[in-house]
């Protein structure tokens, strides 16, 4: 196919492909997907090898949000069953990491919901990184805690911060129609603190809000232009009591697709497969490995994730493996101009695998397992 070879040839020499290509690869159809995800997959190792990055989430604050995101469990006005409690203690917040680096995890992703952080917060988190850091040699720390004020960016780099997550998460034209309480114009002034402040910036989207195709590429294409480190792709969690419960438009196929086309925006990008892989890609996640070059592990914010043991073994069967905590994320262009030469990123999601495949439309409810583990919970965690 003319169009898969352009594209293999452009992301070998980091060029952006066209608006077209981006959409003609969405628009490709499901005879043409192992070819699609072959070529996309030549272009994944040429920057990342068969490198798996290992991520792991503490949700250091659930629930009680203010900010009405459609899509979020904690939102204003969710009447999702989730755990919902107050920030952790910096030893109970290292604890819970030192799980998931147990697991195999080289980064640490800590997020607390809420509109942005308050100054107290930003010394609360502060005092966790250090906590972390120091009971664990080598440790990476990505910090996602809303909307940034002028210096916070900078006191957590100070703290021993490596990253700031933020994601865009939708095309600009239509983000008003999943989120009222802050704008686009927000999140991408914080995505650019992030980076003024030598934080190694992180910025993704999450597919199946019922958004266009061409809302998926103005976003991917966005997210080239800020040039985070990291782009975590989310599929969309449906939670019962949430705005957006009724939402199950994507199928495996389609998520892959999604992977495929953000792989040719961004080839040297760290590209991580997010919340709802579980839920969407279901059996079909060991290809999406061939696309992304990073995962979480274990259990997600407010939902939970398939068994870290599993995750390891799917890592090794399809031939890949862990990112050790030695090794650098980004090629070498891109280490030495950032800040940081590892990048995370932290979003909802999570659920069980489940059966057989579901078409598009089809609610899997089944599939979305509330978190009652880890983190807030007198329960050992998942990792």
């Amino acid at each position: 196919m003319d169009l898969l070879n352009t594209l293999v040839d452009k992301g070998l020499r980091r060029e952006l492909p066209t608006r077209e290509e981006a959409l003609a690869v969405l628009a490709t159809s499901d005879d043409d997907l192992l070819d699609v995800v072959a070529a996309a997959g030549k272009v994944r190792r040429q920057w990342f090898g068969r490198r798996v990055k290992l991520n792991y989430l503490v949700n250091l604050k659930s629930g009680l949000c203010p900010e009405d995101c459609s899509y979020c469990s904690q939102r204003l006005g969710s009447k999702a069953d989730i755990l919902k409690y107050t920030w952790l203690k910096p030893d109970e917040a290292s604890q819970a990491a030192a799980a998931g680096l147990a697991g195999g995890a080289k980064r640490v992703c800590l997020v607390a919901s809420g509109r942005g952080p308050t100054d107290r917060d930003v010394d609360r988190v502060s005092q966790t990184i250090k906590a972390i850091k120091e009971q664990n040699e080598g440790v990476e720390v990505c910090a996602c805690l809303g909307l940034l004020s002028d210096g916070q960016a900078e006191r957590l780099r100070e703290a021993g911060a490596d990253a700031y997550n933020h994601n865009l998460n939708t095309s600009e034209s239509t983000y008003g129609d999943i989120t009222t309480t802050h704008t686009y114009a927000d999140r991408v002034d914080t995505v650019r603190k992030a980076h003024a402040a030598g934080l190694s910036a992180c910025s993704g989207l999450i597919a199946g809000m019922g958004e266009s195709d061409e809302d998926l590429v103005d976003v991917v294409f966005s997210l080239r232009e800020l040039d985070p480190d990291s782009v975590p792709v989310n599929f969309l969690i449906p939670f019962e009591g949430t705005p957006l419960a009724k939402e199950w438009n994507l199928t495996p196929q389609r998520c892959l697709r999604i992977l495929a086309m953000v792989r040719f925006v961004c080839p040297d990008v760290e590209v991580r497969i997010a919340g709802g892989r579980e839920v969407h890609l279901r059996t079909m996640q060991p290809l999406a490995l061939h696309l992304a070059n990073s995962i979480f592990l274990g259990d997600y914010l407010t939902s939970e994730g398939q068994a870290g043991k599993a995750d390891l073994e799917m890592i090794a069967d399809a031939g890949f493996e862990v990112e050790g905590a030695d090794q650098v994320t980004l090629p070498e262009h891109r280490s030495q101009a950032g800040a940081c030469g590892d990048t995370g990123g932290c979003h909802e999601g999570g659920g069980v695998c489940g059966p057989a495949p579901a078409v598009a439309g089809e609610p899997r409810t089944e599939l979305v397992a509330v978190r009652r583990r880890g983190a807030g919970t007198d329960l050992a965690p998942n990792a």
